[in-house]
């Protein structure tokens, strides 16, 4: 998940160098999302560890 999160915000960072906007935007947004998601994730799955 975490890996995925990167993959997009590479991509964002790319589109936005070369001037596509509206991709840059898309793409961050997904990396934000997919960050999320990990970090409850990993929160649920550390505190399932520790009970």
């Amino acid at each position: 998940m975490l890996h995925y999160a990167l993959v997009f915000l590479v991509i964002a960072l790319v589109a936005a160098f070369l001037g596509f906007g509206s991709l840059a935007g898309l793409a961050a947004t997904i990396a934000k999302v997919l960050f999320i998601v990990f970090l409850i994730l990993a929160v649920v799955a550390f505190l399932r560890k520790k009970t």
